[in-house]
């Protein structure tokens, strides 16, 4: 089977400009790959590539297999834009039924009923655009991107609007998703929450990924806490493996331990190593 989203060698120049200078990426089926990089480093470009709304200068891209764009790929495809807007006099429910309509979708009202439902919008059937908060239209954005079952959805700072509520329903949503084998490709400043629901991450830098991996392979060790009767200190350079002997050598020494704990980077320090001083 081939990945649900692949990128080879992608390259986008805008005249002088080389937004994405030779990009490899993959999303597997059932795999949830955060985007992550400031301003300019080219994700917006890479994430409208990949959905068809903006040609490569070089490279290809392939929703399972098909060429990103062609009639088979869209059919494959959910998507969700950072900037979108839906008609503030329709309903919700009038929203995934155009929606509906525009992808062919067949099923009908249980199948709006049930992306409602997902996206904690059940009571809001009814409720004009115009009428609801930035959140409620962005849960509705995701409920409209998940209109026909696609098999990939691609997610452009989905939880950009929401509270901390907001963002956990749709987190939890995300969680779901994969476990049915639906592959995420997820674009987002929020590093708390790329590192909380991705199996795996990209960090992009002017066109080009600087860093990818799992949340736990792109932390490092940092070394190891020893805190005793004479107070806390940092072994650096220590691991996990280390901690039995620091302990017993602590002891040994007369020492009253009382705690232990091992020193790693979070994916914010990883980022932050990666990107630099650029600011998003």
């Amino acid at each position: 089977m081939p990945p649900a989203l692949a990128v080879h060698a992608l390259e986008k120049r805008y005249g002088p400009v080389h937004a994405l200078k030779g990009v490899d990426l993959a999303v597997q089926e059932g795999e949830l790959v955060g985007l992550l990089g400031p301003n300019g480093a080219g994700k917006s470009t890479l994430v409208k590539i990949a959905v068809g709304l903006v040609r490569a200068t070089a490279g290809r891209a392939e929703v399972v297999g098909a060429r990103a764009g062609s009639r088979a790929a869209r059919a494959q495809l959910g998507y969700l834009a950072e900037l979108f807007r839906f008609p503030g006099w329709y309903t919700a429910d009038e929203v995934l039924s155009l929606h509906q309509r525009l992808t062919g979708s067949e099923g009908g009202t249980a199948e709006r009923g049930r992306l409602l439902e997902l996206v904690a919008l059940d009571d809001s059937r009814g409720r004009r655009v115009d009428g609801m908060s930035k959140g409620m239209q962005q849960r509705l954005g995701i409920a409209q991107a998940l209109v026909g079952s696609p098999r990939v959805l691609v997610l452009d700072e989905p939880t950009s609007a929401l509270d901390p509520a907001g963002r956990r329903v749709v987190r939890v949503l995300l969680e779901d998703l994969r476990d049915r084998g639906v592959s995420v490709l997820l674009n987002s400043h929020l590093l708390s929450e790329i590192e909380l629901v991705c199996d795996r991450v990209a960090i992009l830098r002017a066109g080009e990924v600087v860093a990818a991996g799992s949340p736990a392979e792109l932390s490092r060790p940092r070394g190891v806490e020893l805190e005793t009767d004479e107070g806390t200190r940092t072994i650096d350079g220590a691991t996990r493996e280390d901690v039995p002997e620091l302990v017993a050598a602590a002891v040994a020494a007369g020492r009253r331990v009382y705690g232990a704990r091992v020193l790693t980077s979070t994916l914010e320090d990883t980022y932050l190593e990666a990107v630099g001083d650029e600011v998003s």
